[in-house]
């Protein structure tokens, strides 16, 4: 049986962070069905390396305020296309997707092809509770190729000093 706790978060979630193999953890966004989470990787999808091939991972849900409320423990179950499954939940994943190029229907089908639908379900170990350590849970920012040199304000005219 699933912890309260862990139903609501679910219920309301839109995004979750989930840590594969305890690996850093990604924000992906999740479209909530039946008590468990869907999300998509891929080809011009969110990515997080191992999912797809992951048979559990960690999954933490956050609150309005940005606060974590639960990590659980979810199993990874992947949706085959053409299944019932997949003919039931794609459409409502596809409409929930955010700045999607096409129609619903287009996107179903390119994630068929090219992408990974994966179900995490609550697999009823929850890892932490709303009973936070004092500390702080935040990680450094990690490497990315995407900086740029910090360019000197622009001014119009010369500030004299005295």
């Amino acid at each position: 049986m699933t912890e309260p706790v862990v139903e609501e978060a679910i219920r309301k979630a839109a995004i979750a962070w989930v840590s594969v193999d305890g690996g850093p953890a990604q924000g992906l966004w999740c479209v909530p069905v039946d008590g468990a989470l869907y999300v998509v990787t891929g080809i011009g999808e969110q990515r997080l390396d191992g999912l797809a091939r992951a048979a559990t991972a960690e999954v933490t849900l956050r609150g309005d305020h940005g606060g974590r409320i639960v990590t659980w423990t979810a199993d990874v179950r992947r949706v085959q296309p053409g299944d019932d499954e997949w003919n039931t939940v794609a459409p409502q994943v596809g409409a929930k997707r955010l700045n999607a190029t096409g129609s619903t229907e287009l996107l179903v089908e390119r994630w068929a092809m090219d992408c990974t639908l994966s179900c995490l379900s609550p697999a009823g170990a929850v890892v932490a509770r709303p009973d936070l350590p004092d500390g702080s849970l935040a990680e450094p920012p990690r490497e990315t190729p995407a900086a740029r040199p910090t360019r000197k304000p622009f001014r119009l005219h010369k500030v004299r000093r005295r």
